[in-house]
């Protein structure tokens, strides 16, 4: 469903192949109408746990992380010291900023306790006693919907001081970010938090030993939270069982470009993308072919339209065939695209949003992005290709963090996969502009 698309704790559809699904719950934003559905229980049963047992329940789970790494999410709990007197936190990567990713924002709007629920309880399970959700600046809209949850969970006392009659206590921050894609990588995220400009750490050490003002830190994306409570309530062999045996669990789509229906979609992992295409967002306009497909974010190795058959949308299968799941960010465009312009739009975003840190990033995604005007104004040479494909090389693999791999990897795979249809069009081009 293109609508409010969020996860309930309930289970739906073929029992070989479950789903959860979001009946359409009015208000479910507000408070009352998220605790008249079980809201809150979970986190009322993960407080009659050990903490050491509600990170074992999401380990067994599997859960992996939504935010495109797809890293086991109870593992990189354990990660969090023990025994360590320094305070630990939480941060919440809610700065949705890569292109085609549009997920995050519909729980935000439609379901924002879910998420302080799973914050409340990954907090609880690690031992922290404050978190931040970072969310992007442009987001204001969803800021102020989740500052008002907060606020709520404050007046329940699902937040503050001895939460639930127990003797933990939590205090959980929004903080608002200003509108650097960069803030969403983990560590330039920390940065902005403390008040500084986002510039990535080199790493290691990693946020676990070295994390926000010098303390251990656990950062997690807001989807990935989102599910931990119907984990605790449910449990770790429910979620197990959904979708995708090694990557479980449903996934929030995020279908844009040449569809019929765009929107957020809902549907287990390791769904067809065929189907998310042309079952789901209703096929592409005019019954047109599809000449690409990114399926995860602009960042993510682009796929050929001919060669859809039989992928399933889950990190396991996407690896297999040269490319990632990313964000959920599925991004479809028929044969009539010019991919030149494409490229250039993008090379364009990674340039404007490079922190300019690393001279690769700083100085290559320039570069990339003149050739592509270049070509893009019929003043292009097919051996341009060849020239970004070195470009890219130096840049991948050689910055601090990984928009410069973001970068680089949509003109790589693009020109590797679609090299005689951009010939074509720069020879077109360049004819034209004769």
């Amino acid at each position: 469903m293109s609508e409010p698309t969020t996860k309930l704790y309930a289970q739906n559809g073929d029992p070989a192949f479950p789903k959860i699904v979001l009946p359409e719950i009015a208000n479910l934003a507000q408070i009352e109408v998220y605790e008249s559905h079980g809201g809150y229980g979970a986190l009322k049963k993960a407080l009659a746990m050990a903490p050491e047992a509600v990170t074992d329940e999401v380990k067994r789970s599997n859960l992996r992380g939504r935010g495109g790494a797809a890293f086991p999410t109870g593992l990189k709990w354990t990660f969090m010291p023990k025994g360590n007197e320094k305070p630990r936190y939480l941060a919440v990567n809610a700065d949705e900023s890569e292109p085609g990713s549009f997920k995050d924002r519909q729980i935000l709007e439609f379901n924002p306790h879910q998420l302080v629920e799973g914050i409340l309880i990954a907090s609880y399970a690690m031992g922290i006693k404050t978190a931040y959700v970072y969310i992007r600046g442009e987001y204001y809209k969803w800021y102020k919907i989740l500052e008002k949850a907060v606020a709520d969970a404050y007046s329940r006392g699902y937040i503050g001081q001895n939460i639930g009659g127990s003797n933990y206590s939590v205090n959980l921050y929004v903080h608002r970010g200003a509108g650097a894609y960069i803030c969403g990588e983990e560590s330039g995220l920390m940065e902005s938090i403390e008040g500084k400009r986002g510039y990535p750490r080199v790493k290691p050490p990693f946020p676990a030993q070295n994390g926000l003002w010098g303390n251990p830190t656990t950062i997690n994306n807001v989807e990935t939270l989102a599910n931990v409570p119907a984990i605790i309530w449910n449990g770790a062999e429910w979620f197990s069982k959904i979708g995708a045996e090694k990557h479980p669990g449903t996934l929030l789509f995020g279908v844009s470009g040449h569809v019929n229906k765009p929107g957020v979609y809902e549907l287990a992992s390791g769904t067809l993308l065929t189907d998310i295409i042309f079952n789901y967002a209703g096929g592409v306009p005019g019954g047109k072919k599809i000449k690409m497909v990114i399926p995860g974010g602009s960042s993510m190795p682009p796929l050929r339209g001919e060669q859809l058959e039989g992928i399933r949308m889950d990190a396991d299968s996407l690896r297999a065939v040269g490319s990632a799941i990313g964000t959920g960010g599925v991004i479809v465009m028929d044969e009539d695209t010019n991919l030149t312009r494409v490229l250039a739009r993008i090379a364009n975003f990674y340039w404007h949003e490079s922190c300019g840190q690393c001279t690769p990033c700083r100085e290559g995604t320039g570069w990339m992005r003149k050739v592509l005007n270049r070509m893009n104004d019929g003043a292009g040479k097919p051996e341009d290709l060849d020239l970004l494909l070195r470009v890219a090389g130096n840049i991948e693999g050689n910055t601090i963090c990984a928009l410069g791999d973001a970068a680089a990897w949509p003109v790589k795979f693009t020109i590797q996969r679609f090299r005689k249809e951009l010939e074509e069009e720069i020879l077109k081009r360049e004819k034209s502009a004769a």
